[in-house]
């Protein structure tokens, strides 16, 4: 399906997962009822992202974030809650000893895709294990990617993912504004605008929609900046929340916007892996792992 309706959530999620849920289905509930056929939402819903970034001996860390299981009963109450909508969203996840900072695409009954938070900013590593690679998965929408929050600043990320076919990115935050000297408001915030800067990198380097979803308001010692957004695959910004909680909903031609920012200079198609420093390049990988998208699939009906 090449036309669809995004929507993209900025709130606040706490430790509490029966109240995330229920903000999870109320949001459902609202995307349904405008037609979006594919949901974003934060980094951590389900259970609350980190009170604080500093040192692990700094106080005040509080209770961890609930460790739900990849195949557990909560990942099957989403699986219920979305229906035929295809839904993103982050939490920690328990697997063995082992703890990640995850993402679950679910739909149409099923789990589609899942990803582990690779990049560990500042002391997340004491909380979670990384995650090691980034692939992206087909659905009925489309291919897709997905990353978490400071994965965004490398640009290998987005990369691999658009090497890998992913015609929308889905990345998932709870980023803050910044630590020392923060500004007033979110919205002034020089954290808020490398956020920003990052999105718009990301989508118009790899010529591919990119959805941003981001916590927002004030959890321990954080204060997130919000500005959920989805961008055209030439980097246009096609809807955003701003620094309050709500939803942006946006439809667009997928086939059409990457016909669009790849019909001139295709990036990917452009690339000389042979010239790059293989320190460069991606485990190693000179060649696409999926020819880059250009002309639109003919119409019918």
């Amino acid at each position: 399906m090449s036309v669809m309706t995004i929507g993209v959530v900025s709130d606040s999620f706490g430790r509490d997962l029966a109240t995330c849920f229920e903000q999870v289905a109320r949001y459902i509930e609202k995307a349904r009822a405008q037609g979006v056929q594919l949901l974003a939402l934060p980094e951590a819903a389900l259970g609350g992202y980190l009170p604080e970034l500093g040192s692990t001996d700094d106080p005040g860390v509080g209770e961890p974030a609930p460790l739900l299981a990849a195949d557990g009963p909560q990942i099957a109450r989403l699986v219920e809650l979305a229906g035929d909508m295809i839904v993103c969203i982050g939490y920690s996840e328990r697997a063995g000893a082992r703890r990640y900072n995850s993402a679950v695409c679910v739909g149409g009954g099923e789990v589609l895709g899942r990803y582990r938070k690779v990049h560990l900013p500042l002391s997340e590593g004491a909380s979670y294990d990384a995650g090691t690679g980034f692939h992206a998965f087909d659905t009925p929408l489309g291919r897709i990617g997905m990353m978490i929050c400071y994965d965004k600043v490398f640009p290998e990320a987005a990369r691999g993912l658009a090497l890998d076919g992913a015609e929308i990115i889905v990345c998932l935050s709870a980023w803050p504004m910044a630590r020392t000297k923060p500004a007033d408001t979110p919205a002034g915030d020089r954290w808020r605008f490398r956020f920003d800067t990052f999105d718009v990198a990301r989508a118009l380097e790899n010529q591919v929609v990119f959805v941003s979803a981001n916590q927002v308001g004030r959890f321990g010692t954080l204060t997130f900046v919000g500005n959920s957004k989805i961008l055209h695959a030439d980097g246009t910004e096609l809807a955003a929340t701003g620094e309050e909680p709500g939803m942006a909903v946006a439809r667009l031609d997928v086939d059409e916007a990457l016909f669009v920012a790849r019909r001139g200079l295709n990036h990917l198609r452009a690339r000389r892996p042979d010239a790059y420093d293989t320190q460069c390049l991606l485990a190693g990988e000179p060649l696409l792992r999926q020819p880059p998208r250009l002309i639109p699939p003919a119409r019918t009906g």
